[in-house]
């Protein structure tokens, strides 16, 4: 082993065992190793940030932006609206939205794509009164599935015919992919719709309805004293009575910023005091009006009346500006004018100063404010909306013009008529220009850490690349199952790559793993293109965490769900997608 993979491979493990970690975020840890890795010389400094060029970073970043364009026009939402009815039965309520969801994934972003149809789901559980958990995550499974089938229905998918194009000279095609994936796709969402949503722990289905999951007194909250309170001179501990008749619990009580120890219950509450309290919106409310409390920040709000402000409950997507940030440190009232009340973090409750908290992706965040700002506030952090979409005005008169404008740059990209990156492009420009995608949501609509990730990752994998790094990986492989089959490398490669995607983001493991799988077939002389396919598929399916795709974050805080749930649907489902692809992989791209 040379000096230089010696370098990139323990960069490399560094990098994995950063992002498996969790603590730093993955763009600063992937932008971190390429430059350590130029200043220690295995990156030539011309190449260093060669790979934000690179057309699968290109091409990511437009899709992204179509997809905003499709969601603004209303053109989903014409599709969404036919899939609430309270009277299926649940499979077919999943396998209708898994259906959709994956349809919608295979031509847009696949976190849009759950984003959209997030809501709608939820939505249907309450009118159902039955648990979201039932749905959510078959609903996200199904997204996630359905970004096999096409160029642009996933990062891997672009990153492996970019790579393609790069090594063999000819990129694959826009539906080259849909052979395999779409057989896969269906597989998977017939799966989730009829046996793996009756895999989901039963304490999670217990729940009736969404409205219920939110009424297991899963928000801390603060609550003010106001001048004239009735409750000014008395002990914490004479309100008990008052907080259990609204279905509450008072936590604690903040003064002067710091929260006095313990429950302070012996405590006398004078005005300007924070109560802190565990209850649902609904009790809050109650709380409030029945003690004369004040939501901590209202009085910034003008002595505005009840029908001017609002309550809304949001998720937290990864990458969200809110991300990793606390409401202190956005200053969200000054800049926002709005006020973070309460938090529930993967459904369960906190027992930290709100103000104070440091967010996470998949938290939920019960927001106050402005009626006719908190719209603009959640979309400008980056958060979703748990309500029916009504907060966006939809330009539904610009649907069609929006899918036509779609649809001529997939057809000139598929026809060889126009560059993929172009094709896009055009459509982006188009949709900027007729106002469907407003300059000012272009750039936030892009998601910036993976294209810093992609960006920065690309020159590392190059490099490894060059150094003959990934052939040692794939000597070991074909090492492991010596005397076998390349059928049997094959599944073994689909299984590893799996399961680094499974805690890695999968743009990171597509990157990876692309020359590995040239370099196996190249060892056993026979066709790459099976490989690539084989890896694209795997870097997408990553079902067994909620870390290991961004839709399985998002559903996380919503569903009431736990780290160890996912796998108990996700690992049969993994095994299927392999026994499914790997037959399929040998007849359409035989060795």
């Amino acid at each position: 082993m040379t000096t230089d993979q010696i370098i990139l491979f323990s960069l490399l493990a560094t990098v994995f065992a950063m992002l498996i970690w969790g603590r730093v975020r993955y763009d600063l840890v992937a932008f971190g190793a390429l430059i350590v890795a130029v200043m220690l010389g295995v990156v030539p400094k011309q190449e260093a940030f060669a790979g934000f060029g690179h057309p699968a970073v290109i091409i990511i970043a437009l899709v992204l932006v179509v997809s905003r364009g499709l969601i603004n026009s209303g053109a989903i939402e014409l599709i969404a609206r036919y899939v609430i009815s309270a009277s299926r039965s649940v499979s077919a309520h999943i396998a209708l939205m898994s259906g959709v969801g994956a349809a919608l994934s295979a031509v847009m972003n696949n976190v849009g794509a759950l984003a959209l149809l997030m809501p709608v789901d939820m939505q249907a559980a309450a009118k159902a009164k039955r648990s979201p958990a039932l749905t959510l995550m078959p609903l996200s499974f199904a997204t996630i599935l359905g970004g096999l089938v096409t160029l642009i229905g996933t990062p891997p998918n672009i990153i492996i015919a970019s790579y393609r194009e790069q090594t063999l000279g000819e990129s694959f095609k826009m539906f080259d992919f849909a052979p395999v994936g779409l057989v896969a796709a269906a597989a998977g969402v017939l799966f989730v719709a009829l046996i793996g949503w009756r895999l989901i722990p039963r304490d999670r289905a217990e729940h009736r309805s969404a409205q219920e999951l939110f009424e297991l007194g899963d928000y801390i909250a603060e609550v003010q004293v106001r001048e004239g309170s009735g409750v000014i001179g008395k002990r914490v501990r004479e309100l008990d009575e008052a907080a259990e008749e609204a279905d509450a619990a008072i936590l604690g009580l903040v003064r002067r910023g710091k929260r006095l120890p313990g429950r302070a219950r012996a405590e006398t509450i004078r005005k300007g005091d924070v109560l802190v309290v565990e209850a649902t919106p609904t009790a809050i409310e109650e709380l409030v009006g029945n003690l004369g409390l004040e939501y901590v920040g209202a009085e910034k709000h003008g002595g505005l009346v009840a029908a001017e402000t609002g309550l809304v409950e949001v998720v937290v997507p990864e990458g969200a500006r809110i991300e990793g940030r606390s409401a202190l440190d956005m200053r969200l009232l000054y800049r926002y004018g709005i006020t973070l009340l309460g938090v529930s973090r993967r459904g369960k409750p906190f027992r930290e100063r709100v103000r104070k908290l440091t967010i996470e992706a998949g938290d939920v965040l019960l927001l106050f404010g402005r009626a006719d700002g908190l719209a603009d506030a959640i979309d400008r952090l980056g958060c979703l909306p748990l309500a029916e979409r009504g907060l966006q005005v939809l330009q539904r008169q610009k649907a069609w013009l929006a899918v036509s404008v779609f649809a001529a740059a997939i057809l000139l990209a598929s026809f060889g008529l126009l560059y993929l990156p172009v094709a896009l492009a055009a459509a982006c420009v188009i949709m900027a220009l007729l106002n469907i995608v407003p300059l000012k949501q272009i750039y936030d609509t892009i998601e910036w850490p993976v294209i810093v990730l992609l960006g920065s990752l690309i020159p590392i994998g190059a490099a490894l690349e060059k150094s003959g790094g990934t052939g040692l990986i794939a000597e070991g492989l074909v090492a492991l199952a010596s005397g076998a089959s390349p059928a049997i490398v094959l599944t073994l490669l689909m299984a590893v790559t799996m399961t680094l995607s499974d805690v890695l983001n999968n743009t990171a493991t597509a990157v990876i793993a692309a020359p590995v799988a040239v370099d196996v077939a190249n060892r056993l002389d026979v066709n790459p293109d099976p490989f690539l396919m084989a890896v694209a598929i795997a870097a997408s399916c990553a079902f067994l965490t909620p870390i290991g795709h961004k839709n399985n974050t998002l559903i996380m805080g919503p569903g009431g769900y736990q780290f160890g749930d996912y796998w108990r649907m996700g690992l049969p489902l993994e095994i299927l997608v392999i026994a499914v692809s790997v037959p399929m992989l040998l007849v359409v791209w035989p060795f």
